[in-house]
């Protein structure tokens, strides 16, 4: 928990631990990476405001250096963060005040998705035109070369490959990929699927097609 607010990271730290989570709180930036990048941690809930060092800034040295699930906690109003925010490789936000219910359950949403593949009993690697996934590992090749994908990417990544050639519905895919109902005027789905488009396409025609008013499908290769 990566938060300057006394009051309200002492707030979510009990109410996480009741729920049986094990928190550790950092109030800066600085102090918030050390802790995060120890092999214990197995998701962050980072404030984009922070005193040291911004939390977009921190969230950057996240990424190269750990695939953490990232939940951003932002004001409201802050639109432009947020899509930075995914952009940089953020897996979900809540806007502050938050409640601390809602926390817990995007919490457990994500932690569902890192979880997911170690409960299946398919291959264990699986290949569609130029990549390759090997789910023990939860890693993506394209041509061989690594691609790093948020958990979020991933996961939205696996639904439409594993039903490439059909329809994702929306409802569906935000269900199934990041745990929760599609409400009106979220576009968490859409700033995924873009930032996924843009680490995975080559040419001018996206592997990744929308289909207006449904949802999304994953073109099969040809």
């Amino acid at each position: 928990m990566i938060e300057d607010d006394d009051e309200l990271r002492s707030l979510l730290t009990r109410y996480l631990n009741g729920q049986g989570f094990v928190v550790r709180e950092a109030a800066t930036g600085s102090d918030g990476l050390a802790l995060a990048q120890d092999e214990l941690a197995d998701l962050v809930v980072l404030d984009i405001m922070l005193p040291d060092i911004n939390g977009l800034d921190v969230l950057r040295q996240l990424r190269y250096r750990t695939r953490l699930p990232v939940i951003l906690l932002t004001a409201r109003g802050e639109e432009t963060d947020r899509i930075v925010g995914f952009e940089v490789g953020a897996d979900d936000y809540i806007p502050k005040p938050c409640n601390p219910r809602e926390l817990v359950a995007r919490i457990q949403a994500a932690l569902r998705r890192v979880a997911w593949d170690q409960k299946t009993d398919g291959p264990r690697t699986q290949a569609i035109g130029d990549l390759r996934i090997e789910p023990d590992a939860r890693r993506v090749y394209q041509d061989d070369q690594p691609v790093e994908l948020t958990a979020t990417e991933y996961e939205i990544l696996q639904v439409l490959i594993s039903r490439a050639g059909s329809v994702v519905r929306k409802t569906d895919l935000m269900q199934w990929a990041l745990g929760r109902r599609l409400t009106p005027h979220d576009r968490t789905l859409d700033m995924h699927v873009s930032n996924l488009r843009r680490k995975l396409d080559k040419g001018d025609a996206s592997r990744i097609e929308t289909i207006r008013g449904l949802g999304y499908s994953y073109r099969r290769p040809a």
